[in-house]
C-alpha cells in the first residue's frame, strides 16, 4: 500500500490530474452557494423540505436545490442526454455509425448529449422557475411587478447557465483531471450530504428520541446495516470472473485472462432508472400538480416508494443492466480481439464459438450482477418504510453504490496511470 502511494505521490503529472480534479471540486462548490439572482430561495428551500422526492434529490446535488443555486439542476439533465442518445443508438442507424467510428464517432456522439443537455436544463429551468411559484409564492425579490417577466427570464437563463458551467467542469474533470467527472461530480454531491443525512439520523432517533431504548436500538441498528451494505458493496464491486486465454503461439501454461467484472455495468442502470423515473415527478413537481388526480397517479406509478413504482424501478434496472452490461462488453469484439492475437479459450473454438460462449457466461454474470443491483437498490426503501425514516436519510442503497462504484474506478484509474508512467520510464 505503502508503495502505492509513494508511486502516485512521485508522479508530477498524475498529483497535477488530482490537484486539478480537487481544485474543480471547489469551483463547483462555490458554485453551489451562489443563489439565482432576484430569486427567493427561502420560498424553494420550504418547498424542497415539504417533498420528499425533492429532499433526494436535494440530498444527490449536495444541497444545491435548496440553496436555490444556480447549479440546482446538477449534472441530471448531461445524465438525461446521454439516456437519450444511447437509446437512439439503437433505432437511429447514423448514429450506430458513430459509435463504431472510434474517437471521431465519440466526439460527435458527445456534442450532440451536449445539446441534448443543454435542451432538457432550459426545459427543467423553465419547470424550476415557474413551478416554485405556481402556487401563488412570490418567489421574485427586490423587482418591480412590471420587470417580472424579464425577471423569470434571467432566472431561467442563469439555471440553464449553471447547468452548462457543470458539464463545463466535468467535462475538464474526464479531459485533464482523474477521469469520471460525471461520476464524481454526483459522488461529490452525496458525500458532501452525508453530515446533514447523519445529523438529521441522530435528531429523529436521539434527540427526538426522548430516551426511548428502543430508538436508541434502531438508531445502531441502521448504523450497522450501513457499514455492512458497505462491506458488501466493496465486495460485489470488486468481483471478478476470469475467462483464461491461452496463445498458440506460447508453449506451457499461460496466466493470461479476461476479466469480467461481476457487476460490469457498474452504477450506471441505477442512475439511469432513477433519472428517468425522476422526470415525471419533475414535472408533476414543478407544475404543483402533485395533488390532482394525474399527479395521484404519476406518483403511484414513478415513485419508487408506490407499489406499482417500486416494480417500475425493479424492472428498469434489470433491463439497463443488462442493456448497458452487453453494449460495454461486446462478446463478437472479444472473440474477433482473440482471433486477431493468435489466441483462444481452452476448450472452446475460435470464432463463433468463442463469441457464444462468452455471451451465455456474461448472461450468467450479469443475472447475478442484476440481483446485486436490485436488492443494493431497494433495502434503503424498505428501510425508510419500515423505520419511517426521512427523504432525505438516503446514504446507503443507490447513494453507497455510485460512491463505493465511483471511489473503486477513481483508485484504480489512479493506479493504472502511475504504473503506466512507470513503465513507460524504463525505456
Amino acid at each position: 500500500m505503502w508503495q502505492k502511494a509513494k508511486l502516485v505521490l512521485g508522479n508530477r503529472e498524475l498529483m497535477f490530474r488530482i490537484l486539478f480534479t480537487l481544485l474543480m471540486l471547489l469551483l463547483f462548490r462555490i458554485l453551489v452557494v451562489v443563489k439565482i439572482p432576484l430569486f427567493d430561495r427561502y420560498a424553494i428551500e420550504n418547498w424542497v423540505s415539504g417533498s420528499d422526492y425533492f429532499a433526494i434529490l436535494n440530498s444527490f446535488g449536495g444541497q444545491a436545490l435548496q440553496n436555490g443555486s444556480i447549479v440546482a439542476l446538477g449534472i441530471s439533465p448531461y445524465i438525461t442526454g446521454s439516456i437519450v442518445v444511447q437509446l437512439l443508438q439503437m433505432v437511429i442507424p447514423q448514429l450506430k455509425e458513430w459509435r463504431e467510428q472510434g474517437e471521431a464517432g465519440k466526439t460527435k456522439t458527445s456534442r450532440l448529449t451536449r445539446y441534448i443537455a443543454i435542451g432538457m436544463a432550459l426545459a427543467q429551468s423553465v419547470l424550476l422557475v415557474i413551478g416554485t411559484g405556481g402556487s401563488g409564492t412570490n418567489i421574485i425579490v427586490n423587482v418591480k411587478p412590471e420587470l417580472f417577466p424579464l425577471a423569470y427570464v434571467i432566472m431561467i437563463l442563469c439555471v440553464t447557465a449553471g447547468t452548462a458551467l457543470t458539464i463545463w467542469i466535468s467535462d475538464l474533470i474526464t479531459k485533464k483531471g482523474i477521469g469520471n467527472g460525471t461520476s464524481i461530480l454526483i459522488t461529490a454531491g452525496i458525500v458532501t450530504s452525508i453530515p446533514t443525512m447523519i445529523t438529521t439520523l441522530w435528531n429523529t432517533f436521539i434527540t427526538n428520541g426522548g430516551g426511548d431504548g428502543w430508538k436508541v436500538f434502531f438508531f445502531i441498528l441502521i448504523l450497522v446495516i450501513y457499514v455492512g451494505m458497505l462491506v458488501f458493496v466493496t465486495f460485489m464491486q470488486l468481483a471478478q470472473r476470469k475467462i483464461p486465454v491461452q496463445y498458440a503461439n506460447r508453449q506451457g501454461k499461460s496466466d493470461s485472462n479476461i476479466p469480467l467484472k461481476l457487476n460490469s455495468a457498474g452504477v450506471m442502470p441505477v442512475i439511469f432508472a432513477s433519472t428517468l423515473m425522476s422526470i415525471p415527478l419533475t414535472i408533476i413537481g414543478f407544475t404543483n400538480s402533485d395533488n390532482s388526480n394525474v399527479g395521484f397517479w404519476f406518483d403511484q406509478i414513478f415513485n419508487n416508494n408506490q407499489p406499482i413504482g417500486f416494480v417500475l424501478y425493479v424492472v428498469l434496472i434489470v433491463v439497463f443492466s443488462f442493456f448497458y452490461s452487453f453494449m460495454t462488453i461486446e462478446p463478437n469484439k472479444i472473440a474477433d480481439n482473440l482471433s486477431k492475437s493468435n489466441a483462444y479459450i481452452p476448450g472452446v473454438r475460435p470464432g463463433e464459438d468463442t463469441k457464444n460462449y462468452v455471451a451465455r457466461l456474461l448472461f450468467k454474470i450479469t443475472v447475478i450482477g442484476t440481483v446485486y443491483l436490485v436488492l443494493i437498490a431497494i433495502i434503503p426503501i424498505i428501510l425508510s418504510l419500515v423505520f419511517e425514516l426521512p427523504a432525505s436519510i438516503s446514504i446507503g442503497g443507490t447513494s453507497l453504490l455510485i460512491v463505493v462504484g465511483v471511489a473503486i474506478e477513481t483508485m484504480q484509474q489512479i493506479e493504472t496511470e502511475a504504473n503506466k508512467t512507470e513503465y513507460s520510464g524504463i525505456f
